[in-house]
């Protein structure tokens, strides 16, 4: 209400519209930004930091990790974003319905999708941006412009297991590079004259900006990189567990406002403690479930 006086309302519905464009309808807004980030840090990566290290002898099965990573990334990114996430259709509806049980808090049965006017099957939900049903709907990820559903799920981990480990190996091998040039050049060992004519030995802020002064674009990469690995790794470690115990994010999120309980056997059988996850079959089988889609959804994928 305060910014409404502020801001003029020609400006809010100019805002308005433009975010709901940006993240309520499908755009390949994010898909160019997330290829023109990669292309930026491979293009710095290949062009200085590895012709670097190969005049440093660094191994080259070391400096080509990250190339294999990307091959990952770039393939599983084009499977996620290609790839059917799971439909929910006439001819597969009834199949889907009798996958997985209702577990009465998070999936009632007899609930109809407003919009495709059939009966939700469990751990299915409407995506609005791409106005279809899908079953055992994860989120709609605007980077690959596509939902990671029952079918995508795996397609989905892999790139962002790849991604993140490109993005780890390129720190890494940046952050060596650049030790091994301050123990050659013996920088360390020197000392400085401050802006008070005073001689002070090198230490650590000193040394940063002198690396950003010689090496501008690779320890702006580093910094950029290392962030990029902490979120991706985050977010990968958060993936793995949603997989482990069978949780989509979208049943996760839901868990939060039922109060969560991931296994159902230290519970007394006689006693409903909020929200029980009824899907979880043990790590194995939860992961088989993701790598192995249900067959009547590859039936409808071929």
């Amino acid at each position: 209400q305060v910014l409404s006086l502020l801001i003029p309302t020609w400006l809010r519905r100019v805002t308005q519209r433009a975010l709901h464009r940006l993240f309520h309808t499908r755009s390949c807004l994010f898909v160019v930004l997330h290829v023109t980030l990669q292309a930026a840090v491979f293009g710095e990566y290949t062009w200085e930091v590895f012709v670097y290290c190969w005049e440093l002898q660094f191994p080259l099965p070391l400096l080509l990790l990250p190339y294999v990573l990307l091959a990952g990334s770039a393939g599983g990114f084009l499977l996620c974003s290609r790839a059917d996430p799971g439909i929910i259709t006439k001819s597969n509806h009834a199949s889907l319905v009798k996958m997985y049980a209702y577990d009465g808090v998070l999936f009632q049965k007899g609930i109809r999708c407003p919009t495709c006017k059939v009966e939700k099957p469990a751990r299915s939900k409407h995506c609005s941006l791409c106005s279809v049903c899908v079953h055992r709907f994860d989120h709609h990820c605007v980077w690959v412009n596509n939902c990671v559903g029952a079918l995508t799920a795996r397609y989905f981990l892999l790139y962002l297991c790849a991604l993140a480990g490109a993005a780890a190996a390129i720190a890494a091998i940046t952050a060596a590079f650049l030790t091994r040039v301050v123990l050659l050049s013996g920088v360390m060992r020197g000392s400085y004259i401050d802006e008070q004519g005073q001689e002070r030995a090198v230490d650590i802020p000193f040394l940063v900006q002198h690396l950003f002064l010689t090496f501008p674009r690779i320890v702006f990469m580093l910094g950029f990189v290392t962030l990029l690995t902490l979120v991706l790794g985050a977010y990968c470690c958060f993936s793995l567990y949603l997989a482990f115990t069978n949780q989509t994010s979208n049943e996760w999120y839901k868990s939060r406002r039922h109060g969560c309980s991931h296994h159902q056997a230290l519970q007394p059988h006689n006693r409903q403690v909020g929200y029980k996850n009824i899907y979880s079959k043990g790590v194995w089988m939860n992961l088989k479930e993701i790598f192995k889609p249900p067959a009547v959804l590859e039936r409808q994928k071929k």
